[in-house]
């Protein structure tokens, strides 16, 4: 097994670079026919290739069986869904056990809001003893948990009193026994306000995992999500509001549920698959090489592992394709329209998450450069000063009035409503003063994390950021690791230097397109010095997989030998690379062997 831990990744570098090799004569300048040597110093943007039934299909049968996939285990669908509220320190709940019982075990579900449960043990129902202190910090909200008995307490008791230190609020409450089973709820007597402690003990899970708890940054995503539902202000204010909301159209369907919170982000990874075909169609035309590509990218490793959690990545990176979308098609077409869904895209990108404007500037460069290869044509400054009023209209005005209007949750939690909130001085102070937060948050964070890593880690897939990590004590163990396939992250990254090579030296307006849009998402990073993990490479894997296309693309029109072969080839171990990480991708229990010498790549690998 220890052989195949090298042998494995030795082979699929090997395998990428035999891949890139075949590219080299398509990087090669080769002299143009007499009479166009002119036409090498002009870049130029191809025009847009449109879609047909037969990729209509194509597009949507991909999509459909990702779908299956993505959703399958995805998390519970049912989680305590009442919740006993504690309204302000001190209030407190008592339970009566049917004759003097040891309790063996205690677990709970968290709610919202954050503090400590203390629980009492008596005999007689008039001296109560401390016996724990059940935690509901930050990391624990919608989670199960089990209590822990403060050293040498008593385990024995009639009469059990839970005191809240705060407000907050306890979904479930599971008593065991001795012998390790649960007390039912029928055996115990308690006031009609504690009855949602224990109305709901079917769903006691055996142990806590990711399908039945929160796990890595949901603690923060599907508990804002929540409070932006029930009129709370949000706990967390360190990114815009509008992936959180998206999230919460997920819970108000399915409940406050594992698979609540995170359908929207799941669906939105699958929603990403047949806009992605329409891009790689409108530059490549073709079936094979949209087709692959999707494929490629909807099996990537890091778009299946990130779009299954609920966090706000997803939603950044789905309306960055669309931005990247509309600014092809424009650039390949010249409609005003397309211009303007690319802004509109961009404005809700960024209502999600900041990431999205690094991609804004790549729009600008292309923009820029798009004119700039039009500057011999007749009226070129009345046509580009025109465009340029537009783009201040679509890119600028429109994407402002979207990332306010996101803000109308933290308006309503503060007691405004109606459209007129919007144009109070109130309202204009929380969305203003939010931004200097982020700001001033992001800038000034100084914070260690042990899978945190930096940008030259990212590109060579260096350092993994672990999200869920359970040991079984049997051999067998659960995880969930964000990383991209090592196939796309090490060939991407030769095809985004060959698209590099190909912008500059043959004036490949695609291979600008991607390039510009590949470093918008690198390069702000590199001079980032705040707390970094592999996941804000996320969005690059749309660039890496554009590169890709294009590289086999480029194979296809020079007729280069097996050209096809190599794209089916690469596609076919890009599923299979998936379908063995499968395990520490989705949380899959296997046996310890199989994650820790199979999967390790590279020492730095924490699975």
């Amino acid at each position: 097994m220890a052989f195949l831990t090298y042998l494995l990744p030795l082979a699929a570098i090997a395998y990428v670079f035999f891949v890139a090799a075949g590219w080299i004569p398509l990087l090669k300048c080769t002299p143009l026919p007499s009479g166009q040597e002119g036409a090498a110093h002009v870049l130029t943007f191809p025009e847009t290739y449109e879609m047909t039934r037969k990729d209509r299909l194509l597009a949507l049968g991909i999509t459909v069986v990702y779908a299956a996939v993505a959703f399958l285990g995805l998390g519970d669908n049912r989680a305590p869904q009442s919740f006993c509220e504690f309204a302000e320190r001190g209030r407190y709940a008592d339970i009566t056990l049917a004759e003097e019982t040891e309790i063996g075990a205690i677990k709970y579900y968290c709610g919202l809001h954050t503090g400590s449960y203390y629980l009492q043990f008596s005999s007689d129902g008039e001296n109560f003893e401390d016996v724990a202190v059940l935690e509901q910090n930050y990391a624990d909200l919608f989670k199960w948990k089990t209590g822990e008995y403060s050293e040498g307490a008593a385990r024995t008791a009639r009469y059990i009193r839970i005191i809240a230190d705060n407000t907050l609020s306890l979904g479930e409450l599971a008593l065991y026994g001795a012998d390790g089973v649960l007390i039912s709820a029928g055996k115990l007597e308690y006031a009609d306000g504690a009855s949602a402690l224990f109305d709901e003990q079917t769903l006691v899970p055996e142990r806590e995992s990711y399908m039945n708890s929160t796990y890595f940054d949901e603690i923060y995503h599907a508990r804002t999500a929540l409070e932006h539902i029930e009129g709370v202000y949000p706990y967390e204010i360190s990114h815009p509001p509008l992936g959180k909301l998206i999230i919460a159209l997920g819970i108000r369907a399915f409940g406050m549920t594992p698979f609540g919170w995170r359908f929207m982000g799941t669906l939105f990874g699958a929603l990403m698959l047949p806009f992605l075909y329409i891009l790689l169609k409108n530059m490549f035309g073709g079936t094979a090489v949209p087709v692959c590509g999707t494929v490629i990218f909807a099996f990537d490793f890091m778009h299946f592992t990130q779009t299954r959690i609920a966090t706000i990545d997803t939603y950044a990176v789905f309306f960055i394709i669309l931005m990247y979308l509309f600014m092809w098609r424009f650039v390949s077409g010249g409609r005003l329209w397309n211009l303007a869904l690319s802004g509109l895209f961009f404005g809700l990108g960024a209502a999600s998450k900041w990431t999205c404007i690094y991609a804004g500037g790549g729009l600008a460069v292309i923009w820029l450069v798009y004119w700039f290869t039009r500057r011999r044509e007749e009226n070129f400054w009345s046509k580009l000063a025109g465009n340029a009023l537009f783009c201040i209209m679509f890119f600028i005005v429109v994407p402002c009035a979207v990332y306010y209007v996101s803000y109308w949750p933290y308006g309503e939690a503060k007691g405004m409503s109606g459209l007129a909130m919007l144009f109070s001085e109130d309202y204009a102070e929380i969305v203003i003063n939010n931004q200097k937060y982020m700001f001033n948050y992001h800038a000034d964070l100084v914070a260690t994390h042990p899978y945190s890593s930096r940008w030259y880690q990212w590109i060579v897939d260096g350092r993994p950021i672990l999200y869920y990590l359970a040991n079984f004590g049997d051999g067998t163990k659960s995880s969930i690791g964000a990383f991209l396939s090592p196939l796309l992250c090490l060939g991407g990254l030769l095809a985004v230097i060959g698209a590099g090579i190909r912008a500059f030296k043959k004036r490949d307006g695609r291979a600008a397109f991607i390039l510009i849009g590949y470093l918008a998402q690198l390069l702000p990073w590199i001079f980032i010095s705040r707390l970094t993990f592999e996941y804000h490479y996320f969005p690059s894997a749309v660039f890496l997989t554009l590169a890709l296309c294009l590289m086999f693309d480029e194979s296809r029109k020079a007729e280069l030998p097996g050209w096809r072969g190599n794209l089916l080839a690469f596609t076919v171990v890009s599923v299979a690379l998936f379908v063995m990480f499968y395990p520490v991708l989705s949380g899959l229990r296997v046996a310890e062997w199989y994650s820790t010498h199979l999967l390790k790549w590279l020492p730095s690998w924490p699975f």
